[in-house]
Parts: structure tokens; C-alpha cells; sequence
């Protein structure tokens, strides 16, 4: 795989035990002849069966406790496993060979529900000999009870405990056994021109919803009550995008101040799900019970009809800085988990550390990752954070055909699953919206700015009596941002829109608000981003001025509206379809309360919103049922005609001109069974609007149907029907949909 780098261990000869003839160490001998263990898959596995005897049941799903333990260490010099079974007191004991840097042995009496850990003996330097003189560990009176051990990458349950006031954490051997049913055989793998997101959070979707018991509220058996799968099907979304369900803890920082990481983005276990997201009951039966409660959920949302897309975080650790105290990868092989640069850590993700793929086992690792995820999780897609630095090579730069965008998109596991890019990092040369290659989609970052502008800062442009944009982007976005992503070759289908998302301002402060407020994230509001191009049309923040809450309300409606209507994949933020706000705070990342969790009182405007999203999905998936399965992304199968609010075709000076605020687009197929015209208007003044002169095939006027208007009028004119070559009104700041 060019571009990886490859760290073998030192001294070693792989596989055969050969470096392991010093002797005993810590009472362990080391074995002659053979190894009888192997180097791969890592992790907790199936032993090979002892010689002179078959292979029994050894299975995690069986009676056995014997495994084969593999961990990457590659600068370590010796492993050492400390094992406590259920009901036991803690051992260890050497995993005697080494293979290309990767400890391996066969350890036995480790039966499910054990925790476990590892600790390592003397780091490799330039400086130490080559055959250096095996660790003793007895002599260093370690206590595993007490002292934090490195926990497993490839662990599947994270154990926390406190002791004496320090949380340790303790990889835990699991079992995968649980009835899926039918759930793979039924699986919708929605198509991506039919998918619409719906990006949440575990705990904040349900911790205040009145129909589900408190005691499943913030949990994983919240998100599948009937009552929240009821309200996801009504809303006609087709896919739940989940901020990370990984282990994860809460950086020292957020800690001192008495805050969490509510996001979820500080990753301690690739492999092992969020514990505190489990329901009170399964977290008191135990890990087995917090697994089932995470398939039981995702096996219920497919029932639904509901696909499940992990938001995950592969691009650092919770391991933090270099000072902070190693946990993991850290502790097993710094130089080789780690992008460094200049004596120290190379951060481009602003967190502390960068995982560096320009190393085979840190592609390795996420790739396993990702297929454990698939395979005993029926997930149906990820979202990768900033997901520019898993595409970076050895040099640090970006690199749109790097070995784990291309073993991801072609890997036989992940077959049919949902790759999304967080398309950008905080490194050199970080944002590459639109340059990642086929089997990939993009957050068009693009698109949020072109929708925001128009319908936001270029509005409050025009309400200070000063000039907006053109229709130009806006046209663009609407048709799928296609030039940003032909050169990669990949369709508009690529582009993820949205309007919003769980980082920066909700929709409903959007137009609520100039200025951010994260004066309660402790940092003196230097966090979060500063240009939101937002508009509070008036007034900033809370109001009872009726008319500022007409407007904002009718403003939202046309961003939730245009997002609907746009070619591409629409991602809708969680609580944007009732108006959820967060006080101005565009930085909700610490904020694990109410001021971040959803409010279901659902107040008149909150109805009116989720009316109108209810409407406006309906609208595009009618419409795209009208349409041939090659549409949009097959050139030839789909048109886009732009006409201006005389009716005729858009000319260059039309396109540039900022006066110009009226704009129709005309949408369909050749192969359809109908089209759709949608005419916005983003000027201060109601327009009279002169609709394009079509006529069917045997010559007779279109007939055009209003199917939604974001005006406040809509229930009085929905259905209202005018000839092709007559004219309409549109409102000021509104949007109103036709099909013809």
C-alpha cells in the first residue's frame, strides 16, 4: 500500500519464539520451539487447539476461556496480559513471542465478562542493545488493582472504575451472540438519492420526552421506543446519524470545570460502545446487557425501516497531549500510533494528537474497526470526523486516492455501506470538499454558506438598505454544487446538503441571533466559530414582537424548505423541525443539559415547524417516485432550467445582477411522469411572477399546481392551479412549490 510505513520489531524473528531464549522473566517461561499462538487477527480471538488435540469449542459464544491475545506494541520489549475472571483476582501473565512488532500468546482461563489489560516492559531506543536482557515485572511491585493498565485497541467493552478517586478503565472480553432475526436479510440499504439524515444524539433525543419512561430516557432503549420510532417515521426521515456511540471520556479540562464532552468526540475505545448511554438496568446487568440494549435498538430502527449511520472519530484519541498519562495506544507504541513532527505531536485536529495513516496498522486498525461495526452491528453507514486527516501520507498531505479512502470504499465488508466525509481538518491544506474519490459523499460545506447567505446575511444586507449576492450560488447549490464534484467524478449525489448541524447555531438561532453566547463553555466565549452569516431580523435573541417571529419562522422555513428541494442527499440537525434552541450557544460541546437536549413542550411554533418539514419531505420523496432510478445522477435522465420572474430563460446578466432576487427552477426528466417548479423569492417585496410557458406534447398549456408555500397563506392556496404563461404571487421571503 504506498505511502505506509511499516515498523517491525527489533531483535525479534516472527513467529518462531527464537528471541525468547534469556530465560524466565517474572516467573513466566518463555516457550521453546514453535509459537503456538498467532500474531493475527488482534485482539481477543480463537486460540489454535493445543497439540495432540482437535479444536474444540473455544469460542467466545462457547464454554471456552482459552484465547489467542495479539496486541501492536512495536516499541516495546516485552507484553504482559493482567487478566481478572468474573469473580476473581487479577494475574498476568508474558505473551511470550513477537511477530512484526505484534506480542502475541495464548492465555487461558479468561472466560467472558473477564477484564483485562496490558503493561509493558522497557521501550526500544536507538540507544538500547540489540538483544536487551527481558523485563523483570515482578520486581517493579506493580498492582493492576489499583494502577491504570493499557487497555486493548481491538477491546469490545470498556470497564471504568474509581479507586481511591482515579478513574481506571479495563478492557472487558465479550461475547457477540444475539438474535438478529431476519434483520440482514430485510436490510433497506436505502438508495442515496432517497436518503434523507437526520443527525442526533442518543442522550439529548430522548432525555425530555414525555412518552418514554424516565428510565429509558438518554439511552439506547430511548432512541427504539415505539413513541421515538413513531415520531421518526412520521417525520419521513430514512436514516439516523448518531453523534459517536465509541467509548468515549471527557478531556481534563472540561472535568475541572464540572462539564463533560456531550458530543461524544474524545474516542477511548474503536471497538467498544458508549457505556453511559445504556439504560440504568442494562448497565447494572452488566456489559452483555449494554451490547444487546445497543443491537436491540439499531435491530428496531431497521424494523422501522430506519437505517443507522455512526458518526465516528478515527482521526485522534482521548489520550490527548503528550503530557497526559498513557491509556492505550500511547503506552504501546507512541512513534508508531502517532503523527510527530519537529520533536512532538503534529495535530491537525486541534485535539491534542493526530492518529497518523501513514502507518499500515493504524489503517489496519480503523478498517477492523469498521468491519466489527458492519458485522455485529448491522450498521448501515459512518460519518467520519474530520476526515481529511485520515487521508493524509507520510509527507502530511492530503492525498484524495490514500489507501484507506480506496480500502474503505472497496473493502467486500463494507459493500453497500454509507461513507460519509467530514471533508476538512485544521491542518495545512485542510479542506478538500469535493476531492474525495468514488464510493465516498462529502458534507458540502459550500452549500451551508451559499443557503445561509441568501436567505440570511444577504437579507439583512437588503434590510439595511445595502446590496445582497446574486442568484448564481444559490442556483449552484441548488443543483447539486455538480462543478465541485465532476472532477472527482462522482455526481451531485456526493454531496451531503445541510443547512446546519450539531456543531454552530440551530436553525431557529440562526435567525435568531448575530452573535454567538458560549459564555457557559467556561472559555470567555473565544469558542465557536464567529461568522455564522446568521440574522436575528431585529432584535437579538428572545422576543414577543410578532412580526419578528413571523418573519424568523417563515426564514426557517424556506432554509428547511430549500434544503429539501436541492439535488443531492439532504441532512436535517436533530430539533431543527421544532424550532430547538440553544440560547445562542453555537459550541454546544460541553453542555450535557437542557440547553442542548431536545425540548419536546411543542408550542404552537414548534407545531407549525414540524407540520412544514413533515410537508416539504413529502413533497421531495413524491417527487422523486415520479422520477426514473437514474435520476439525478445519470446526466441524460434529468434537467434543471433556470427561468427569471418574467417567465423567460436566465440570462448572464441576470446572474449577476444583485437586484435580481426572484429566481424559478424547473425540475425534472425526460423518462419522469412529472416535473416541479420552485420559485423563490428572496427580496424584500411580494412579486408577481409570470410562470414559464410550457406546453405538453400535444400542444396544450401546462397546468401548474401549488403543492407548498412557505407563506403563511399556504392552507389557503394549496392546490391553486395556474396555466403555463400566467402569473403568481409569491410573498416577500418565501419559497412556493409547483408541480406541472
Amino acid at each position: 500500500m504506498t505511502g505506509l510505513r511499516v515498523r517491525p520489531g527489533m531483535g525479534e524473528n516472527p513467529g518462531t519464539g527464537e528471541n525468547s531464549d534469556a530465560g524466565e522473566t517474572a516467573g513466566t517461561a518463555r516457550p521453546l520451539g514453535a509459537a503456538r499462538s498467532r500474531p493475527f487477527p488482534l485482539g481477543l480471538s480463537e486460540p489454535l487447539p493445543p497439540k495432540g488435540e482437535s479444536d474444540g469449542k473455544q469460542g467466545d459464544g462457547g464454554a471456552g476461556s482459552r484465547v489467542n491475545v495479539a496486541v501492536y506494541a512495536p516499541e516495546l520489549d516485552d507484553v504482559e496480559m493482567y487478566v481478572q475472571a468474573p469473580g476473581g483476582s487479577w494475574r498476568h501473565e508474558l505473551l511470550p513471542d513477537c511477530s512484526d512488532g505484534v506480542h502475541h500468546g495464548t492465555v487461558s482461563d479468561v472466560p467472558i465478562g473477564s477484564r483485562y489489560g496490558f503493561r509493558g516492559g522497557r521501550v526500544r531506543t536507538k540507544e538500547r542493545p540489540e538483544k536487551p536482557v527481558p523485563t523483570d515485572f515482578e520486581a517493579s511491585g506493580f498492582e493492576p488493582k489499583t494502577s491504570q493498565l493499557l487497555l486493548d485497541p481491538y477491546g469490545r467493552y470498556i470497564d471504568e472504575r474509581t479507586v481511591s478517586g482515579t478513574v481506571l478503565y479495563s478492557s472487558v472480553r465479550m461475547g457477540s451472540a444475539f438474535d438478529w432475526g431476519q434483520d440482514q436479510e430485510t436490510a433497506e440499504h436505502t438508495p442515496w438519492r432517497n436518503t434523507v439524515i437526520y443527525e442526533a444524539h442518543v442522550k439529548g433525543q430522548t432525555m425530555l420526552h414525555p412518552d418514554i419512561p424516565v428510565e429509558l430516557r438518554g439511552s439506547y432503549a430511548g432512541m427504539s421506543h415505539p413513541a421515538m420510532i413513531g415520531y421518526l417515521r412520521a417525520l419521513g426521515i430514512t436514516a439516523v446519524e448518531l453523534l459517536p456511540v465509541h467509548f468515549h471520556i471527557d478531556e481534563p479540562h472540561l472535568q475541572a470545570r464540572g462539564l463533560k464532552n456531550y458530543w461524544g468526540y474524545n474516542t477511548l475505545g474503536y471497538f467498544a460502545p458508549q457505556v453511559s448511554y445504556a439504560s440504568p438496568a442494562a448497565r447494572a446487568a452488566g456489559p452483555q446487557a449494554v451490547q444487546d440494549e445497543l443491537k436491540d435498538m439499531i435491530k428496531l430502527l431497521h424494523a422501522a425501516g430506519i437505517e443507522v449511520i455512526l458518526d465516528v472519530v478515527y482521526n485522534h484519541t482521548a489520550e490527548g497531549p503528550a503530557q497526559l498519562p498513557a491509556l492505550c495506544w500511547r503506552g504501546l507504541g507512541d512513534g508508531s500510533y502517532y503523527r510527530h513532527a519537529n520533536g512532538g505531536y503534529a495535530d491537525s485536529t486541534g485535539c491534542g494528537n493526530t492518529l497518523d495513516f501513514s502507518e499500515m496498522r493504524v489503517v489496519q486498525m480503523t478498517l477492523d474497526s469498521l468491519r466489527y461495526w458492519v458485522q455485529e452491528f448491522h450498521i448501515d453507514g459512518f460519518r467520519f470526523d474530520l476526515a481529511v486527516s485520515l487521508a493524509r501520507n507520510a509527507a502530511n498531505e492530503f492525498r484524495a486516492l490514500h489507501p484507506f479512502l480506496i480500502a474503505a470504499a472497496t473493502d467486500k465488508a463494507l459493500a453497500g455501506i454509507k461513507l460519509i466525509a467530514e471533508p476538512w481538518d485544521l491542518g495545512s491544506d485542510g479542506w478538500q470538499t469535493g476531492r474525495f474519490p468514488a464510493g465516498w459523499v462529502d458534507w458540502n460545506d459550500h452549500y451551508r454558506d451559499t443557503v445561509r447567505s441568501f436567505w440570511l446575511s444577504d437579507r439583512a444586507a437588503l434590510a439595511a438598505g445595502e446590496t445582497g449576492g446574486t442568484l448564481a450560488p444559490l442556483a449552484d447549490s441548488l443543483a447539486g454544487s455538480a462543478d465541485l464534484f465532476a472532477p472527482s467524478g462522482r455526481s451531485q449525489l456526493a454531496s451531503i446538503n445541510f443547512v446546519t448541524a450539531h456543531d454552530g447555531f440551530t436553525l431557529a438561532d440562526l435567525v435568531s441571533y448575530n452573535h454567538k453566547d458560549n459564555t457557559a463553555n467556561g472559555e470567555d466565549n473565544r469558542d465557536g466559530p464567529d461568522h455564522n452569516r446568521s440574522w436575528n431580523h431585529g432584535v437579538e435573541g428572545p422576543t414577543h414582537d410578532r412580526g419578528i417571529l413571523s418573519a424568523r419562522a417563515r426564514t426557517a422555513r424556506n432554509m428547511m424548505a430549500t434544503l429539501m428541494l436541492s439535488l443531492g442527499v439532504p441532512m436535517i440537525t436533530a430539533g431543527d423541525e421544532i424550532g430547538r434552541s440553544q440560547q445562542g450557544n453555537n459550541n454546544a460541546y460541553c453542555q450535557d443539559n437542557e440547553s442542548a437536549w431536545l425540548d419536546w413542550t411543542m408550542d404552537e411554533p414548534a407545531r407549525e415547524m414540524l407540520a412544514a418539514t413533515k410537508r416539504l419531505i413529502r413533497v421531495r420523496r413524491d417527487f422523486l417516485a415520479d422520477q426514473p432510478s437514474g435520476y439525478p445522477a445519470r446526466g441524460e435522465s434529468s434537467y434543471l432550467h433556470w427561468y427569471a420572474q418574467d417567465g423567460t430563460l436566465m440570462t448572464q446578466e441576470r446572474w449577476r445582477n444583485p437586484t435580481d432576487r426572484v429566481l424559478q427552477m424547473l425540475m425534472g426528466s425526460p423518462a419522469g411522469l412529472l416535473d416541479g417548479l420552485v420559485i423563490f423569492n428572496g427580496g424584500c417585496a411580494q412579486a408577481s411572477v409570470t410562470l414559464p410557458d410550457l406546453t405538453d406534447e400535444d400542444g396544450a398549456g401546462r397546468i401548474f399546481e401549488l403543492r407548498f408555500t412557505t407563506a403563511e397563506d399556504h392552507s389557503v392556496r394549496q392546490s391553486e392551479r395556474t396555466i403555463a404563461g400566467g402569473t403568481c404571487r409569491v410573498e416577500a421571503n418565501s419559497i412556493s412549490i409547483y408541480r406541472c
